[in-house]
């Protein structure tokens, strides 16, 4: 059948299990959505592209799949660049389908027009084409897709012009079930590898994003009785109770000195990067094996395995059948843990309690969208997940503003499965406007918006440096009477008893919750 070219994009994804479009229509990319409906898709509509974006990542790391959004020429694509900028740094699926000019050499002032479009896309994700036919753009949705579950998933961005979009087009060609195709290990490997656990008295595992697909981790590690540290996005993988998980405090200094006893580590799906650790170098004295599906990232440090780090570590676990014995004591790993949870307390006073107590009135399984703001930095060292892939923060590229609208796609992926946004009042300002898209779907969407009514972490970095805090200031609106504005109910807990009771109405409740807190709270009686 010949549909415009607009319309097919939507009919094709929907045949490759699509489900939801992010995005905001425009005259340039309105034939885009002439098919959406036909075709059968959901389309979530954003307050600003930036909000689309974020829905869209928040909606891949919920389900696993693709998050898909569509955009204008021109500043459709700079308000995008910073979702797709996060999406990268943190390995999400985010397909970014764009209009574009269809002249920009021989013509000038055109609506929307940039010097390069393609190029500037590019500089934020993993690859940036534009598909100037139908075949073309077709080849590229299928490239993404397949890459999405053969490599690192990062974004991609593909540039229709406007002409092409609005002629005809054939059907695309049917396509079946995407598999994963990610590197499997080599025998030689997993005999490697086992090997050295079976010889090693300290051995340490360090577990990061590329492994929260691992769910059955804490048995075998307390049959080899292996110590563990995760990073923030592994958080989960090895269970809260195992005695031997030095947690997710590996950018605490004294993580430093525990991995230099270890007499081998091992390093499934993690770039150790600065977010990482927040030291140049991980502090172990023998040489570290790295795991992971990146070549970039096997080039850093020690011997290399280039392999998916769930099959490396399943494998591994049927080498090694045996219980092994290790010098490791749990009293040790307990006391490591007591002395970092002190200092995250010493360092933000009252924010740990407030932890623990949100933590406890949680339903379980519930979901947490988390942004750039004090609250969230020490939750993500004293929080302990039960489950993998259940906690999920800008960690990379650092942006504010991501909670919000990440939880809203979030939470359009796993419907009536709990979800919560955490969000500073700074951060807050940056993507206020997307409360109205909860609203509209009435998602049952707690926010807690931690007000300390300033860049306080800002401030205090100004202070160490002895800059005389400058510009950490900003005047902040009602927001209890904001979102009410915006249709939200809304609560002012004083105590934490009260905050938990907002915030198990609020999952109950038919739209979203904004919780309002401030640091008075962790000390009210």
């Amino acid at each position: 059948m010949q549909r415009p070219l607009g319309a097919q994009i939507s009919h094709m994804l929907k045949d490759r299990g699509v489900d939801v479009i992010f995005g905001i229509p425009g005259v340039h990319n309105q034939e885009m959505y002439r098919g959406l409906a036909e075709a059968g898709l959901t389309h979530v509509l954003a307050r600003h592209e930036q909000g689309a974006g974020f829905m869209a990542d928040g909606y891949a790391r919920a389900t696993g799949s693709p998050g898909v959004a569509y955009v204008i020429t021109g500043p459709g694509i700079t308000n995008i660049m910073t979702p797709m900028g996060q999406a990268y740094s943190d390995s999400v699926p985010l397909l970014v389908i764009s209009s574009c000019l269809d002249e920009t050499a021989a013509r000038r002032g055109q609506l929307h027009q940039m010097k390069d479009q393609r190029a500037a896309a590019e500089t934020v994700c993993d690859w940036s084409e534009v598909a100037r036919t139908p075949e073309a753009a077709y080849a590229l949705i299928d490239r993404a897709l397949c890459e999405f579950v053969a490599g690192r998933r990062r974004p991609k961005a593909i540039h229709v012009p406007i002409a092409a979009l609005e002629a005809l087009a054939p059907n695309a060609r049917p396509f079946g079930e995407l598999h994963g195709l990610l590197p499997q290990p080599a025998p030689s490997d997993i005999a490697v590898l086992a090997q050295a656990l079976r010889s090693a008295k300290k051995p340490l595992f360090i577990f990061g994003g590329g492994a929260q697909w691992i769910d059955f981790a804490g048995p075998v590690l307390r049959r080899w009785n292996v110590a563990s540290f995760t990073t923030y996005a592994a958080r989960g993988v090895v269970p809260p109770d195992d005695p031997l998980c030095f947690g997710s405090y590996l950018a605490r200094p004294g993580s430093a000195d525990v991995l230099a006893t270890a007499d081998l580590v091992v390093v499934f799906g993690s770039e150790l990067s600065e977010t990482d650790l927040w030291r140049d170098r991980l502090g172990a004295s023998v040489p570290i094996i790295q795991v992971d599906i990146d070549p970039e990232v096997l080039a850093k440090e020690g011997p290399p395995i280039h392999a998916d780090a769930f099959s490396v570590f399943e494998a591994l676990s049927e080498a090694v059948p045996e219980v092994l014995k290790t010098e490791w004591k749990p009293e040790h790993v307990h006391s490591f843990r007591s002395r970092c949870r002190a200092e995250v307390d010493a360092e933000r006073p009252g924010i740990v309690p407030v932890c623990d107590a949100l933590r406890d009135c949680l339903p379980e399984g519930t979901m947490i969208y988390s942004d750039m703001t004090q609250f969230a930095y020490a939750a993500k060292e004293v929080w302990d997940m039960e489950q993998p892939g259940h906690w999920h923060h800008p960690t990379g590229f650092g942006t504010l503003g991501y909670a919000t609208p990440a939880a809203i796609g979030g939470a359009v992926g796993r419907p009536g499965l709990p979800t919560m946004a955490i969000i500073g009042d700074y951060g807050f300002h940056y993507t206020m406007a997307e409360l109205g898209v909860a609203v509209e779907l009435g998602l049952s969407l707690p926010i807690i918006l931690w007000d300390n009514g300033k860049l306080k972490e800002i401030e205090e970095s100004m202070v160490r440096a002895q800059i005389a805090p400058n510009a950490v200031v900003a005047r902040n609106p009602d927001f209890c009477k904001l979102a009410e504005a915006f249709g939200a109910r809304t609560a002012a807990p004083k105590t934490l008893s009260q905050m938990q009771q907002a915030v198990r109405g609020a999952f109950e409740a038919n739209g979203p919750t904004l919780i309002y807190l401030t640091p008075e709270i962790g000390s009210a009686p």
